[in-house]
């Protein structure tokens, strides 16, 4: 694979974090630590799965023997809700608040680990009434709001499997996924609050019924009090439910096999159905309970805001689970990062000493827009920790990140993961050096991979596919009903070596940082060089104009390729022939000639996924005509 020419001057640049950090963390050194995880991996993991609760202990750390279906602490006994609830109740943590919650309007409800177990409690309870059985998947189609974190570890108390669906997904989408969970029970709300507005959840959760023969029970919280329909046999209120005698605030935590489905969760593809990846109770625990612990030096008196939405991974594995399990206090909000103004993060950091904030790289630059006075208007200092997730971040939104959020005080955690891995692969430590842009090394018993198509390791600097060589906890088990379809998807590219397929181009410096460039689709090939779309769009963003910025490309017979650039501009600034030219020279500038641009169009928003990653093959359809395909992840 060609380099891009030019020199990579990123590489070469350090932010060391400051000594109150590294003198505090919890974990000092990485390389041998690391070498003791990968030399002895089933000790390593053995040890991390002895820190949780287990009913029975299991029989062996890692069963091989039908690769690539692994299976983590087999004959093990343990339930994630008994880890992330019920053993906090018998020590001081009884008392501690577990979650902070507010409403976009601004109201605000607080639940200490104690009252969350009793709302678990009883509404496990009432899905027992329902007929809910171990084994069974609930679907959950909410906003933003405590009931969507009680109905999952409701379900996962109980020994049911949960599969959460994006609240601002259509009808279609929802439809879908209910029909492949083959779901008796919908768990939903009258609506919820984005910008001021109401989303008509309910109206959506109903028109999907009417195509999901297997629904028979629907149960809603009122969250926002406007006229819905319910109909009779089958509507619930989540309020009258919860206030019967079947709602006891006493429910056994079920007994779960460490193998047993915790949840399902549908990630998109490029192609075909929405994939439904599983994931279980005993390694997924383990390992986003360890990930969390380690990469944010978690200590009780934090207060911990992973803003992403609970209908993600992310939101699963560092909103609840990850969080939970480790005794955190947990931040929620349910709407939107500029809503009714754009200081409304930074309000909430001041007001509730948020110590760590965790989000994506799309809400970090949608921030960035609206300039520095209005995070400096509050006091960010309760700050200790930040963090990236979803995407690269570009290196103009790494610096503006640390100085203007985190004051130069803050190590930025930016992490690589994926649905299907559970947690975090490749990330800092908060004492790691740190370069703006790359996702660093790779976590503790995770080894990694950059090779060519044959499975060669490629040189360094140069592009490759990213791979992961061995198996770990968190990882997911199968694509729900399509077992095929996972082998095929993950592990048919490398089967010789038994690799997993990340689907990422990324490449390695001279140091061992990894430099993740995007997805392999998200790959340009301009006169036989290949570049990153996030590459560009990073050059694209440090023009001082931009704020935003999407690359696609489309067939030229001359270079096989050229390159359209889609950019939202800052505020005080006008598209213009002028601008439009001076940013494509800037581009060239930055990476080279062979990455000019060659046209960029001024828009107002981009088509992004809600968990607000770019959806460039819709640009791509739309610039050359064709049909855009499934629009059902798409935000607006």
């Amino acid at each position: 694979m060609s380099e891009i020419p030019g020199n990579k001057p990123l590489e070469t640049e350090f932010y060391y974090p400051p000594e109150k950090t590294t003198k505090n963390a919890n974990i000092k050194e990485y390389d041998s630590l690391y070498r003791h995880s990968i030399e002895n991996r089933e000790k390593f993991w053995a040890e991390r799965a002895e820190k949780l609760s287990w009913f029975t202990k299991w029989d062996k750390v890692l069963d091989e023997s039908n690769p690539p279906f692994y299976k983590w602490f087999t004959g093990g006994k343990i339930n994630i809700v008994h880890n992330a609830v019920d053993r906090h109740l018998t020590n001081w943590r009884r008392n501690k608040i577990a979650v902070i919650w507010e409403g976009e309007p601004g109201d605000t409800r607080i639940f200490s680990y104690h009252e969350l177990n009793r709302e678990i409690s009883k509404l496990g309870n009432v899905l027992k009434s329902m007929g809910v059985k171990k084994g069974d998947i609930v679907t959950i189609y909410m906003p933003q709001i405590p009931e969507l974190l009680i109905s999952m570890l409701a379900c996962a108390k109980i020994g049911a499997a949960h599969s959460v669906v994006y609240g601002g997904f259509s009808v279609e989408a929802l439809a879908g996924r209910i029909e492949d969970a083959n779901s008796k029970v919908l768990l939903t709300a009258d609506g919820g609050y984005r910008r001021g507005k109401i989303t008509d959840l309910k109206s959506i959760a109903n028109e999907a019924m009417k195509r999901s023969a297997t629904i028979e029970t629907c149960i809603t919280v009122k969250r926002t009090g406007h006229e819905v329909v319910m109909e009779n046999d089958r509507d619930f209120w989540y309020h009258d439910m919860m206030s019967l005698p079947i709602a006891s605030p006493v429910c056994e935590t079920e007994k779960t096999d460490a193998e047993d489905m915790l949840f399902v969760l549908y990630t998109s593809g490029t192609t075909g159905k929405p994939k439904g990846i599983v994931h279980t109770h005993g390694g997924y625990s383990v390992y986003t309970s360890t990930t969390h612990e380690f990469v944010f030096d978690i200590k009780d008196e934090d207060r911990w805001w992973c803003a992403a939405d609970p209908g993600w991974i992310t939101g699963h594995s560092y909103i609840i689970y990850g969080p939970l399990i480790n005794g955190s206090t947990i931040v929620m909000y349910e709407g939107a990062p500029n809503h009714p103004y754009p200081n409304r993060w930074w309000q909430m950091i001041e007001k509730y000493g948020v110590s760590i904030l965790y989000t994506s790289p799309t809400a970090i630059r949608g921030l960035m827009r609206f300039g520095e006075a209005w995070p400096n208007r509050h006091d960010l200092s309760s700050l200790r920790l930040l963090g990236s997730v979803g995407e690269p971040i570009n290196p103009e939104a790494w610096k503006w990140y640390s100085r203007v959020i985190g004051k130069n005080n803050c190590p930025i955690m930016d992490t690589w993961w994926q649905t299907e891995t559970g947690g975090f692969m490749i990330t800092p430590l908060p004492i790691t050096p740190l370069k703006p842009g790359s996702a660093t090394k790779p976590f503790f018993g995770i080894e990694i991979g950059v090779v060519d198509d044959a499975g060669n390791e490629v040189k360094t600097g140069e592009e490759g596919k990213l791979v992961l060589k061995k198996p770990w906890p968190g990882m997911a088990r199968t694509i729900h009903k399509d077992p095929d379809r996972f082998v095929e998807t993950y592990w048919k590219d490398f089967k010789k070596q038994g690799w997993y397929k990340t689907g990422d181009s990324a490449r390695m410096d001279k140091d061992g940082y990894v430099w993740i460039i995007g997805r392999i689709d998200d790959v340009i090939k301009v006169s036989g060089y290949r570049l990153g779309t996030a590459e560009i769009e990073s050059a694209l963003v440090s023009h001082p104009a931009i704020s935003e910025a999407a690359a696609i490309t489309v067939p030229d017979e001359l270079r096989g390729n050229a390159i359209h650039a889609y950019a939202i501009l800052r505020n005080g600034f006008t598209g213009s022939k002028q601008l439009e030219e001076e940013v494509r020279k800037h581009v060239s500038h930055e990476i080279g000639p062979i990455a000019k641009p060659d046209s960029v169009t001024f828009v107002e928003t981009l088509p992004k996924t809600r968990s607000g990653k770019i959806m460039r093959r819709v640009l791509k359809a739309r610039a050359m005509g064709l049909d855009e395909g499934d629009l059902t992840t798409l935000e607006e």
